[in-house]
């Protein structure tokens, strides 16, 4: 998290946090979702304006956690900007290698190590890791598929209505709490 993040945390603790205003799609494109964006639909089916500011996506993704419930927010100074999920929390890139496994990165450029792999019922492939659970983008199936074909990755079969609550985490925190977070969130000091 960032020092001014925290900074700001310290200053104002108890600003109300809010949802349905951030979203992620299964590409790791961030979305923003206006008032008329979220009155056209649930994300992504209405996704709203993609970000593409890079320093913007950039302060997002060093502030982006999740809670123990699993529920993923962006920590905007003081608010907890909770974040609509398309997916998964993490989007998975993959960078080959030859003869071994891919380096297997966050949207968010954290480092992770496979633990398991999935294949849900329209053929999409999800990780488990030691940084959390992901769905691997579709640019980079070749490496996967290498992976696999290599026996590295043995992914099993689990339909993705299955996998938040196998895997801890939530695709629509306002649908969680009916749209109204919780009023004070517990910050980090």
């Amino acid at each position: 998290m960032d020092d001014m993040v925290r900074a700001a945390l310290k200053k104002w603790p108890n600003v109300p946090a809010c949802t349905g205003w951030l979203a992620l799609d299964a590409r790791g494109d961030w979305y923003m979702r206006d008032d008329r964006t979220q009155a056209a639909g649930a994300f992504p089916l209405a996704k709203g304006s993609r970000i593409e500011h890079r320093q913007l996506r950039e302060f997002i993704e060093r502030n982006y956690e999740g809670t123990p419930e699993g529920a993923w927010y962006f920590q905007n100074g003081p608010q907890r900007v909770y974040v609509e999920l398309e997916a998964a929390p993490h989007v998975w890139r993959l960078i080959a290698h030859a003869g071994a496994a891919p380096e297997v990165r966050s949207h968010t450029g954290e480092a992770a190590a496979v633990e398991s792999a999935w294949v849900d019922e329209q053929g999409r492939l999800f990780l488990a890791t030691d940084a959390g659970f992901g769905i691997v983008h579709t640019q980079d199936m070749e490496a996967a598929a290498d992976a696999v074909d290599a026996g590295l990755w043995a992914p099993q079969p689990l339909d993705f209505a299955a996998m938040p609550a196998r895997f801890g985490f939530c695709l629509s925190p306002a649908a969680l709490w009916d749209g109204h977070p919780p009023r004070e969130t517990a910050h980090p000091a």
